[in-house]
């Protein structure tokens, strides 16, 4: 029977979230933390793609680090909203003095929906999938996106995240303080059901302090 792919998200306040990202100098550090982690698994892939789609580019904090390992790949930027489309296309439109050139050439940018079929090598996709409220409807595009021999590597928050933050609020009896996040083991039934070959699940924990309890929400908060 076919999984259940709605979860209990505010499309509006994701919205929100991705505006007020976009309008930051720079991308979260920990999107470019995990980029990194996972730039670290590239040299296990031995196929050279020739064409790399990244979808939600600039958040993603990926790019320098792709290029570093596929100098002479082509590049599709994908934005999933107006705002970090701007972003994005502003990056572009920097002055050729400030911007690293490529052998690539210089990227593409698309909206959502102006992805072509079987565009993609590698497609890549760097802590997004955890803000989409119908993540097998999102795999399902990244699929279509895919050539017939490419591959996917994505990263996503997992239910884990924050999991003593949650169980402080359950106890003093408020709302969960975070979107509910979906299983590792889900993730991987939801990219069979999606067409994908061999899925590998890997996960990573990391540990992180703050000096006080307003330090960490006032950094959530951001």
């Amino acid at each position: 029977t076919p999984m259940s792919t709605r979860l209990d998200l505010d499309d509006t306040a994701v919205r929100r979230v991705a505006q007020r990202l976009a309008a930051a100098a720079e991308p979260p550090w920990l999107h470019g933390e995990v980029a990194r982690r996972m730039a670290e698994r590239l040299p296990m892939i031995l196929r050279q793609p020739e064409t790399i789609v990244e979808w939600s580019a600039h958040l993603g904090a990926s790019g320098a680090l792709l290029a570093a390992a596929y100098p002479k790949a082509r590049r599709a930027l994908v934005e999933p909203t107006p705002a970090l489309h701007a972003r994005s296309a502003q990056a572009a439109q920097a002055p050729w003095w400030s911007v690293r050139r490529l052998r690539g050439g210089q990227p593409v940018l698309w909206s959502e929906g102006e992805v072509p079929p079987g565009h993609a090598q590698l497609l890549w996709s760097n802590m997004l999938l955890h803000a989409a409220a119908d993540p097998p409807a999102l795999l399902a595009r990244w699929k279509r996106a895919l050539a017939d021999d490419g591959f996917l590597m994505f990263s996503t928050l997992g239910p884990a995240t924050l999991q003593e933050l949650a169980v402080l609020y359950g106890e003093l009896g408020w709302p969960a303080p975070l979107a509910p996040f979906v299983d590792m083991h889900d993730l991987g039934d939801m990219l069979v059901e999606a067409g994908f070959a061999d899925p590998v699940m890997d996960q990573e924990q990391l540990v992180l302090t703050w000096r006080d309890g307003e330090s960490l929400l006032r950094e959530l908060r951001d």
